[in-house]
């Protein structure tokens, strides 16, 4: 009798982002903010290295407060905002290539462009830069084109995608009318030629940007889609819904072929939204839910397994919904890969989750920290019109790298200058581990021997010293015992 030999597989799996885990201690929070509660599915929460924006209530018409980063703590009750809609702001988005201008939308179907002040405001905030007027009934989504500057997507209740141009006209460049109801979530590829919808009718459809072709069509009878994501460069969708029995889902398709899911993954049995948010460096898939604490994240490859769980955040305070930072702005010395603005409201504050990478070595990670977008536009309005595609023009974080512990001057005795340590210039840095790893080694040489120097000249001082005070010691008059010097004298 012969026994079949079964295939071999590892015990585990290896992966540098096994042990990825998120800390809420690397960044102040932002207390005491009036959070609206009429926001819908989006977020009400946008964040660049400059300023973070968050809906807030406002009596008589909509308004959103700016915040500098660094303002962390309780926030004044009168604090300057952003006021010039007529009714309530549902969405806001920062344009990618200028952190100083915000978009913004409102039940009162209008887009207002707004631009922000260097430092933050300073004083209410009521005329726009634009107000883009085409949408009938009011406007839930808004998005940035990921490359091409001043292209701004909007879809409003009334079925419609709109185009514009904002730096030319208030009047649609485009009218995308394929959908039979309410969008829920628009997603981006990566050069900004496709865009996937998630609408209320239960289709998932993948659509041209720039003449509204629709390219796929699903529609999903045992899966109720809510939000859709593009998973940059994979050609691939995910989607997160609801299945027949009311447990939430993650779904994973093939951008071209959106017959059958790839891979069905059963999340949990709440009720809230699923939030799906990627990081095309990493390949790392973050889902974070609406109504609770927990955000779960994954990593995704091009063969099988396409979809592998690696870990989860938990916190007891339930989120509403969450802003995410650029990764020019992450803190690239701290290992940190990803960073969520989750909105508390019930604690009517904002509280930043890092995720970080454990790592032990003190120079850049080049593994971590691929090139990534920037904020240079890679095409112009016209170009983008014209039928140019192009990807974003990406830059290197190593400029943004910053030791956890940087060195520092040390004291010296005094009579003596200060020992400084001469830090090489960003233009000199090596491109290459082998050469950082060098340079650091040189560096570390250097400090020990200025360290063996000031210990061997703090070992002479004290040996003066010492001679100092025995000389006065032999040189002072000594008393005869029993007598004091008046009666000697």
């Amino acid at each position: 009798m012969t026994r079949t030999k079964m295939p071999w597989r590892p015990p585990y799996r290896c992966s540098k982002f096994r042990h990825v885990y998120g800390r809420t201690t690397s960044h102040g929070t932002y207390e005491a903010i009036p959070i609206s509660s009429g926001v819908g599915g989006v977020h009400g929460c946008d964040v660049n290295p400059q300023f973070i924006a968050v809906v807030t209530e406002a009596g008589g018409g909509g308004a959103f407060i700016i915040l500098p980063l660094s303002h962390h703590g309780r926030i004044d009750p009168l604090c300057p905002r952003v006021c010039g809609h007529r009714r309530s702001v549902l969405d806001v988005k920062w344009n990618p290539f200028n952190d100083y201008v915000i978009a913004s939308c409102s039940e009162d179907a209008t887009v207002c462009v707004w631009e922000i002040p260097e430092g933050g405001l300073r004083c209410n905030l009521t005329k726009p830069l634009c107000t883009l007027v085409g949408h009938v009934r009011r406007v839930s989504l808004i998005q940035w084109h990921p490359t091409a500057s001043g292209l701004l997507f909007t879809a409003g209740y009334d079925n419609k995608v709109l185009l514009w141009c904002v730096e030319e006209s208030s009047i649609p460049v485009r009218l995308i009318a394929c959908h039979t109801d309410v969008v829920l979530s628009l997603s981006f590829n990566v050069d900004g030629s496709l865009f996937a919808t998630s609408c209320r009718d239960r289709r998932l459809r993948v659509v041209d940007s720039r003449t509204g072709a629709v390219l796929q069509e699903k529609c999903c009878t045992n899966h109720r889609v809510n939000l859709v994501a593009f998973l940059g460069n994979l050609k691939r969708l995910v989607t997160t819904g609801v299945s027949q029995w009311n447990s939430r889902q993650l779904l994973l398709w093939d951008q071209e072929h959106l017959s059958e899911p790839l891979v069905k993954e059963e999340v949990d049995g709440l009720s809230g939204l699923l939030f799906p948010f990627y990081d095309a460096d990493t390949r790392m898939l973050y889902v974070a839910g609406k109504g609770d604490g927990n955000i779960r994240y994954y990593e995704l490859n091009e063969d099988k397994p396409f979809l592998v769980f690696l870990g989860e955040f938990r916190s007891p305070l339930p989120q509403k919904g969450l802003g995410t930072m650029p990764k020019r702005g992450l803190d690239v010395g701290a290992c940190e890969v990803y960073r969520f603005y989750r909105v508390v409201i019930t604690k009517s504050l904002i509280e930043p989750i890092s995720m970080i990478v454990p790592r032990k070595s003190d120079i850049f990670q080049e593994d971590l920290y691929p090139k990534t977008a920037s904020s240079e536009p890679a095409l112009t309005a016209e170009q983008w019109l014209s039928g140019v595609n192009r990807s974003p023009v990406l830059v290197s974080l190593m400029k943004n790298y910053k030791p956890t512990v940087p060195m520092e001057p040390r004291p010296s005795p005094k009579g003596q200058k200060a020992i400084d340590v001469e830090q090489p210039d960003e233009k000199s840095l090596p491109a290459t581990e082998t050469e950082l790893r060098r340079m650091v080694t040189c560096q570390r040489d250097e400090i020990r021997q200025l360290r063996e120097k000031l210990a061997h000249r703090d070992l002479q001082l004290q040996q003066c010293e010492l001679e100092l005070q025995n000389q006065r010691n032999y040189q002072k008059p000594i008393s005869p015992p029993g007598r004091n010097d008046s009666t000697y004298a």
